[in-house]
This record gives C-alpha cells, structure tokens and sequence, in this order.
C-alpha cells in the first residue's frame, strides 16, 4: 500500500506539485475566512428564566413567581440544580443542565414546562436566555457634541447609524443608554381635577378609550366590500390640550377594579344617557367656572379641555444618565450574535461609526469599550511566536543536516502541514484563537519530525557508498523503511487527546479545538512525508549527493556511543541515580508548585457595578457617580471613564432605575493591570457608599480565581450565622481579597392592614387601594399623537412623594367611588416590620454566598485553606457549607484530566503492543515517561507557572511526543537484532543512528515553543505553561530516553531470555 502510494508520487510529480499549489491557496483562504476569537466557544448548561412583576416585594416574587418556576422545572429530566433569586421587581431562576444535554431541546421543554404555570396577575410574560458571554457587548462608544445637544445626538443616532449597525452581518443587538426620548407628558393640576368632579384614573380611562384604533371589518359598498377602522388617534399636541373630557367620567372614577375595557364600556354608555341631566349640569357650566366652559347649542354633555386641568407639553425625557469623561453622551453598546465574528462585526461597527462622524463634524465618538481589539493583539502576537519558533526549528534543523537541500525538503512540511490543518479547521467550524494557534505553534515543531525522518534516511541512503539501490527505487525502500515508526508516532501523538472527547465542561469544551488543530497538523504532516517529501528529494537529489563512509556518524553519534555504552556496563547506577533525581524531582513540586485552573492577562479595561441599598434614590446614586468619575478620571493612566445611571444592561437586566455601571479604559501599557480593579474597589469603600461596588468580569472567559463558598439552609436565619463566621475565617486566610458575602439585607416595611368590612362600606377593596396608592407603577403610554408625521408616546405623570411619613401615610385621602373623601386610617392600620431587600434560594433551601478574589498563583492551595477553616466551622445541623468556583474548577479538572492522561497511557500502549507485535518492547518505551517530570517540575518553577489546566494538557501532549522518540530508537534495534547483530551492538548502532533525529526532532519542537516562554503578553498566558511543561519535560525525557531506554531495555529482554532459557 505505502509502495503504491510512493510511487504514484513519484510518477506524478507535477500533479503533486499541482495540488502543493492548490493547498496553499485553499489554506491562506481558509484562514482568512476562520472566526476570530481569544478562546473557543464555550455555553455553560445554563438557561436563565427572567420573570418582571412590577411593584412587588422580594418576598411577593418569591412566593408569586420564583417558587413556582423551581417547582415546575426541578423534576425535568437532566436538570442538574435550580438557583432562583428574587428581588424587588423581578425573579430570576437559573436552571443549570448536565453537562451532555442538547440545550436547544432543554430550551424548548422548558418553556413548555413554565407557559403551564398559572401566575398571579401583574406577572409579565417570563423571558428565557441562555448563559453566554455574547450577553455582554463587544464594543461600546459614547457620543458627545460641543453645544451637549442630546436631542440632536439621539436624533441622529436613531437615524443614521443604528438602522445601519442593524444590517451587519452578527450584530444581535444594539443597546443605547443615556437617549433622549420624544413623547408628551400630561400632568395634572390636582384642584383643577377635583372641581371639575374628575380623578387622574378616570381622565386616563377616557383618553384611552376615546383614541383607540379598532378595526370594524368588512362593509359592502356597491358592488365592493371595504374594510372599515375606527382611528382616533390625535392629529397633533394642539388637538390633544384642546381635547374635551366630559365631566360624567368622573363618575367613573371608582370603577379601578375594572379593567380598561370595562371601564371604557362604563363611560361610552354613561355619556350617551347624560342628556337627561343636561340642565342642572348647563347651570353649572355657566357659572364662570372655566374648567365648564365647554358646550355648545343643543343637549351636550358638559366637558372640560384637557388643557384646562392639566399642563400638556412635548419635550425630550431621558430614561436613564449617561456620562463619558464628565460630559453628557449617548452610549451604544454592541452585542453579537453568538457564531458571529468579534473581531470583523467590531471592525464593521466602526466602519459605520466614522461615516457617521465624517458626516457630523460636530459630533464626537469615543470608543469605551472593545473586546476585539485585544483578541487581535492576542492572535498577532501568537502568530508572531509562531514564526519566530518555525525560524528557530529551522535553523536547529540546519545545524543539523548542514545541507540547504535537505533542510529545505524537510522544512516544506511546516507551511503545508499547517495550511492543510487551516482547511480541515475550518471545514470543521473550528476558530482561530489563541488556543489552536498555540496547537500550530506547538505542531511545528512536531509536523516536521516525520519529514525529518524521511529526507534524513533517504539522505543517508544516499550518501553511503556500498547502497545498492538508486533513484526512486532507493527514494520508496528509504521511505517505506521508516514508515512503520514514523505513522506509529504520529498515531501515538495524536492519540493521546483521545481521552479529551470524555472530558466534560468547559475544559472539554475549550480543549477538543485544540486536540482537532494537533490532530490535523500531525496527519497532514505524515501525509506529507510521504508523498510531497519523495517528491522533493528526488526532484532535488537529482543529481545525487557527497558520499560518506558508512560508519561515519558523526560528532555527536560518536559521543553519544561512548555515553551509552558506559550506561550498559553500569546499568544500576544509571538507574540508581535517575531514580533519585525522579524522587527528588517530585519532592521540589510537592513543596513549590501551586495550582490554578486556567490564567489569562488581563485587558486595560475596567467594569464596576454599583447596587443601591433599597431605597436609595437616584439623585443619591448620581452623586456617587460623579465622585467615583472623578477620582478615575485623575488616575494616572485611565483614558476614559463612562458612567450610565438607569435603563437595563447585561450586568443589571431587570433594568432597577438606581442601578450604575461604569467603564473605565486604561493605556495599553499600564504595568500589573490585574491590581487595578482590587485597588479601586479598595479606594471607594473609602466613600462609605450604601450600596455594593463589584468589578464585572466582562473577559472572554478563560480566568478563574475566584473563590465563592455557599451556606444554605432552611430559612435566613439560620444561614446568617454560618455565613459570617464563613466571612471571618476567609478574611484570616492570606491571599484573599475583596472578601463579602452577598447574605440578603432588611429593609423596613410598612404593611397596610385592610380591614375589610370598613372598607366595603366605602366601595373599596384592597386591590383597589394598591393602585390608588402604588409608587412603583412605571410610566406607560396611555395614547399617542402625531407630531411631524411620527407618533410619540403620550405619558401621565405624577410627582411622587419624597417626604413620607407613618402619620402623612395613614392620613392619606382617598377617593370613593361614591365621590366621598376618607383617609387610609378610617379603612386600614399600619404595621412596620422588615422585608429582605434579595432572597436567593437553591433546590428551595435559603441560600447566601461568601466570595473573594484569590491574589496569589496558587489558587488550589488558598482553596485548600479556606475547605479546612470552614469545615472546622460549628454549624446547626441543618445548615451546609459548599466551597465552589475556583475550587471546584480545579477539582473536577485536575481530576478529568488525570483519568484521561492515565487513559492516553493505556491507549498508547495498546498502539505500540499492535505496531511492535508483543508487550515487553512498548513496556519499555513507557519508561521514557516518568522522566518528563523531573523536566516539567524545574521548568514550571522557573517560569513561575503552576499545575493548571494548560500545563496538564501539556503533560498529555508529553505523552505522545515522548514516546515517539523511544519508537524510533527501539524499532531501530529491533530490526538490527533480525539482521543478526547482538542486543547490546544493536543498541548501541541504533543509538548512534537515530541520535540525530531524535535530538533534531526535540529542538525544532523545544525551539518552536521557546519564545512562548518569554513576555507577559495577555495571548501568550494561557499557553505559557503548557510550552513551559513541554519544554521541560522534552528535555529531561529525551536525554534520559537516550540512556534509560536502552539500559532498560537489555534489563528486561535479558532477563526475558534467561526465563526463556530455564522453560526449555
């Protein structure tokens, strides 16, 4: 089969010269084309359930809303956990899947699940969204102008650019916060409204019925049928002040436990029966009051204008503040589509936006935020490694074949290897981010090996006087005689990350990208190497090439026979003392090397949330902004600082009118970033703020040192002892910063305590005192008018007390609807108590959570502290401690990862058994692992790394690479044992041929990762200790596989033949 192939090769050189061409351009092509991320896409079994009740406390959510969505949806199948949190307002319950489910079924079945709960009414409809960090924006500007004329900025926002950023290809959603919004305002002048016998409900019931659209259907007229709409919509602000109000809708004004169309139904009907009262009422309109000025000949009812009881105006509202540098600006923030490309959707976004400056020169756009711009950096800079490595292996290969010829064969196997794997990845819906380009880089120093391989036995034919064969004869018996070793190597290397496809959550997500690239490039490599390569070599050799003695080998094979044949006549001492640097080895990492689960750098960018204490105002909020803005703005280094104060955002999605986020931009260049947000956050809870500041991590992913540990309980009372003495013991441990628990606060709370009967002499009923009474309702429109052909939204407003008091409350007046005056004290009694500002439950137990922020590398080591303080803790029985996040991370992956390097062993074995046909010889080669370690433990120490996901994926790759070089040697010494030689010649002339691809393989790699090693790059962070862990364990593995192997070798097939011998 593989004589076939060589052949073909060889016969049709142009042909594969042909498809050289067509991979190259098919590669560069592909990469082009291939989606820009910092790391694979990783969507977390999660699905989050947002249900809006306005007006309602956390405790009406939680009984109303969040306790019957977990009770719904906790038996589903392959629901793993139910967190639900209810706050004032809004539920949200988090529903966390197993890790194998199809979340689009999950998603579907759920909603199914929820549209069966019955909800008490004021219950919105409950929205459904996924856990992903495409919920956060990508990029984000502000706009300002020099006159600061928000309306005109809006206006043009709304105009020119966001119908615009709506057409690009992956933009989801484009967010403003900090506009302008047209729509006219009606707000009453209460003793106007209350002499003419109205109430602000009735007048509003009157608006909406008097302009609503309602279509009537089909009319025949003729011979034609034509539809038919009542429209009353208004024409213009003029005709809606001049809008007559009959003052028989007040007689409606007790009808609130109606609904709308009731109570429209109500005052339709009551108007057309007033005629009979019209004299008495006429009497009374003449009496000089204007607000009855209204009528006209004939039997009218008596009307007021609109205008006459209520100041009618249109202007310009802003739902919510936005700031940027202390100036008033528009923001807009951008949000992707979740396969959408980062990088090109932020490179469109701009496109759009310096159109839009270019056509308003007096409008500026400052960039606030971008998420792109880092993975760009990341990937240049990766790619610049990357170059740098193939450079070094080159020059490594050089050095060795010291013949331009040959270094050039073997060193076309690093662009076509990897362009052939750029096809296959995006063939494969794979993207380009750090992680599989540190696979490429890591591949190139592995794709060129069986190239290496190949021209260097071909090179060797070639050059020995006494070989018989010549030309492509001798080109396909080179080639097929290293065939064997070179496909079971591959094989191995790939093989490996075999394990991976078992590896569950986010490092089996993050890492299978990262397999595929290694797996791609290694077997375009071995196609390669035998096909392109023979190519190669007998287009180059053509003309043949110097010719050497046959027992030359070489400086370095000379040297190295010395070495090994005073390790065969010393065996035990060779082993005596690689054990001990083994044992030693192990003890250094015992006692230095930390664990973490997977460390990135950080971006220059800085998000802060700020959650009011309940009943902070928005004025009290906006003064903390502008204390905060300029303390940044005065920091050395900060850019930009972009504050918004109110409207919905990924970080606050109920949309709680209090809530601020701040943006802050740093030069690219500010050294130990990742200090910054600890020390801000320090500096502001110098300001005693009542609310809580938290730094959002708005990152790709990837960081994780972040500790959180849960108590749950029954009840809140029985958790909050646990969870300070939780947060005590966690500000104790060294290491840890930003520690707060997020245990619920009480606010006080007056209950208004109905008495029914009084109330029912009245008319009235509970329900109908919570709207009279509401402050919580939120701003709807009650009709629109046209305003320069546009509608624009027509809103009541009130102003809302701000000066309450227990007496103020209980002397309330309320209307009748019987038009009698009572206060709230002749139907109703206050009671103050306390009310729980959050309450967060977990498989409906009460639920509070301690976190912090872990300041130092080794992660799973200040876990470990924080587990035995807080199971040392004396808690009530019914009360448990869960130590989480960081912790948990690395647990499960240290964990994963173990099995599946334990597993790679045994496949790997299972490969060599079948290649080498029996099981001593591959026991054999399994000995080069152990020796790995003493390399990876000295290199992650002096790199400062630690045991982390990226570093064991090292180890797993080790696996492979390692055990292709023991293949080469001892298949070497197989076949010389066939040919007749003795077992300690046939190590000792396989050793001294196969040195030089051995070592030459092991530089292109260790040279290819070393400027991995070097600079603190955000892109180079992640991948830093898996090059660290690769480097050093090559090292130390290839010179003791040059040793140890061989020693243990003769070991055990001496000992094999003297069993054998006492059989017989």
């Amino acid at each position: 089969m593989i004589k076939k192939l060589l052949q073909f090769s060889l016969g049709n050189k142009f042909a594969i010269f042909l498809m050289v061409l067509l991979v190259i351009l098919g590669g560069l092509y592909a990469s082009t084309k291939m989606k820009l991320e910092l790391l694979p896409d990783v969507e977390s079994p999660m699905i989050t359930v947002q249900t809006s009740m306005p007006g309602a406390t956390p405790e009406t959510v939680k009984e109303d809303v969040s306790d019957k969505i977990d009770d719904q949806v906790r038996s589903m199948a392959n629901v793993k956990n139910v967190t639900a949190q209810s706050i004032q307002n809004a539920s949200m319950v988090t529903v966390e899947y197993e890790e194998s489910v199809d979340l689009d079924k999950a998603e579907n079945d759920l909603k199914k699940e929820i549209d069966k709960i019955k909800f008490a009414e004021g219950v919105e409809e409950p929205e459904l969204s996924r856990n992903s960090m495409d919920a956060f924006p990508i990029v984000a500007y502000s706009f300002t102008t020099k006159d600061n004329n928000l309306k005109d900025t809006t206006n043009k926002i709304n105009h020119q650019l966001i119908p615009k950023l709506q057409t690009i290809d992956g933009v989801q959603n484009a967010q403003l916060n900090g506009q302008t919004t047209r729509e006219v305002s009606i707000k009453f002048d209460q003793d106007k409204l209350e002499s003419s016998g109205l109430t602000k409900d009735s007048v509003e019931q009157y608006l909406k019925s008097a302009t609503s659209e309602t279509p009537l259907g089909l009319f025949q007229f003729n011979n034609t049928e034509k539809s038919v709409v009542i429209d009353g919509e208004f024409k213009s602000v003029d005709a809606l002040k001049n809008l007559n109000i009959p003052l028989s809708a007040g007689a409606n004004s007790g009808a609130q436990s109606q609904s709308d169309g009731e109570s429209s139904d109500a005052m339709m009907q009551e108007s057309k029966g007033q005629s009979e009262s019209q004299g008495s009422l006429d009497a009374q309109s003449q009496s000089g009051d204007s607000s009855t000025s209204s009528q006209t000949e004939g039997a009218e009812i008596p009307s007021v204008k609109l205008k006459d009881i209520a100041d009618v105006t249109a202007g310009d509202e802003r739902e919510s503040i936005s700031k940027t540098n202390g100036k008033d600006a528009v923001n807009v923030q951008i949000t992707k589509a979740q396969d959408a490309n980062t990088v090109q959707v932020a490179k469109d976004t701009k496109k759009e936006i310096d159109k839009l400056i270019k056509d308003n020169p007096d409008m500026v756009a400052t960039k606030v935020m971008d998420t792109a711009k880092p993975i760009e950096d990341a990937l240049y800079t990766m790619i610049e490694k990357a170059i740098l490595g193939t450079i070094v292996a080159i020059i490594v290969i050089l050095l060795f074949l010291r013949n331009i010829r040959t270094t050039a064969i073997a060193v076309v196997s690093i662009p076509m290897s990897i362009l052939i794997a750029m096809i296959a990845l995006k063939l494969s819906d794979v993207s380009l981010n750090i992680l599989t380009l540190g696979a490429l880089t890591v591949a190139i120093g592995r794709v060129i090996d069986d190239s290496i391989v190949v021209v260097e036995n071909i090179y060797r034919r070639l050059s020995d006087r006494n070989e018989s064969l010549t030309g492509d004869r001798l080109i396909v018996s080179a080639t097929s005689e290293v065939f064997k070793p070179i496909m079971s190597s591959t094989i191995v290397t790939i093989i490996v990350f075999l394990p991976l496809a078992f590896v569950t959550g986010s490092v089996g997500e993050m890492f299978r990208p990262f397999a595929l690239a290694i797996a791609f490039s290694l077997l375009a490599s071995l196609l390669v190497s035998i096909t392109i390569v023979p190519a190669l070599s007998a287009t180059l050799f053509k003309k043949g090439v110097k010719h050497h003695k046959e027992e030359s080998l070489g400086f370095i094979g000379e040297k190295y026979k010395v070495i090994l044949k005073w390790s065969l006549n010393h065996k035990w001492i060779v082993i005596l003392v690689s054990t001990i640097i083994l044992i030693a080895s192990i003890g250094l990492g015992a006692a230095k090397l930390g664990t973490s689960f997977i460390s990135t750098g950080e971006d220059k960018f800085m998000a802060l949330t700020y959650t009011p204490k309940p009943g902070e105002t928005e004025k009290g909020v906006l003064n903390h902004a502008e204390q905060v803005q300029k303390y940044l703005n005065k920091k050395d280094k900060v850019k930009t600082v972009q504050y918004s104060v109110g409207g919905a955002s990924p970080t606050d999605p109920t949309g709680s009118s209090n809530s601020m986020a701040i943006m802050v931009e740093y030069d690219s260049d500010t050294p130990n970033f990742e200090e910054e947000p600890d020390k801000v956050l320090q500096h502001l809870e110098k300001y005693k703020h009542p609310g809580d500041w938290a730094n959002q991590d708005m990152g790709t992913g990837g960081s994780n040192n972040k500790l959180e540990v849960s108590v749950t309980g029954p009840t809140l009372e029985a958790i909050k002892g646990t969870v300070n003495k939780v947060e005590d013991e966690m500000k104790g441990v060294k290491g840890m910063a930003n520690v707060k628990s997020d245990l619920t606060q009480t606010y006080d709370q007056y209950n208004i305590k109905v008495d029914q009967n009084e109330a029912a002499k009245y008319g009235l009923s509970a329900a109908q005192l919570a709207m009279i009474l509401n402050q919580n309702t939120p701003e709807q429109s009650v009709t629109t008018v046209k305003e320069k052909g546009k509608s624009i939204d027509v809103k009541i407003k009130e102003d809302k007390k701000t000066d309450w008091s227990k007496e103020k409350l209980e002397s309330t007046e309320l209307q009748t609807p019987m038009g009698q005056a009572i206060e709230l004290s002749d139907i109703a009694t206050l009671e103050q108590t306390k009310t729980p500002n959050k309450i967060e439950t977990k498989a409906g137990d009460y639920t509070a959570t301690v976190s912090a922020k872990v300041t130092n590398d080794d992660v799973g080591g200040t876990s470990q502290k924080v587990l035995s303080k807080v199971n040392n803790l004396d808690t009530p029985t019914n009360v448990k401690i869960n130590v989480g996040g960081a912790n948990e991370d690395i647990g499960n992956a240290i964990t994963q990862l173990a099995f599946a390097m334990l597993a790679a062993i045994i496949v790997v074995y299972l490969v060599l058994v079948l290649t080498f046909k029996g099981a001593l010889a591959p026991f054999t080669i399994l000995f080069s692992l152990p020796y790995t370690v003493i390399g990876v433990v000295l290199a992650l120490v002096i790199t400062g790394e630690t045991i982390s996901v990226p570093s064991m994926i090292g180890m797993l790759m080790l696996i492979g690479i390692v055990v292709t070089n023991a293949i080469v040697l001892i298949d070497r010494v197989i076949n010389k044992q066939k040919q007749g030689l003795e077992m300690k010649d046939a190590l000792l002339e396989a050793g001294g041929t196969r040195i030089r691809p051995i070592l030459m393989t092991a530089l292109a790699t260790i040279g290819a990762l070393a400027p991995m090693l070097f600079g603190e790059d955000s892109s180079i962070i992640i991948s830093k200790g898996m090059a660290a862990t690769v480097v050093g364990g090559l090292i130390s593995s290839t010179l003791l596989t040059l040793i140890v192997v061989p020693v243990i070798y003769e070991i055990l097939f001496t000992l094999k033949d003297k069993v054998t011998r006492k059989n017989k």
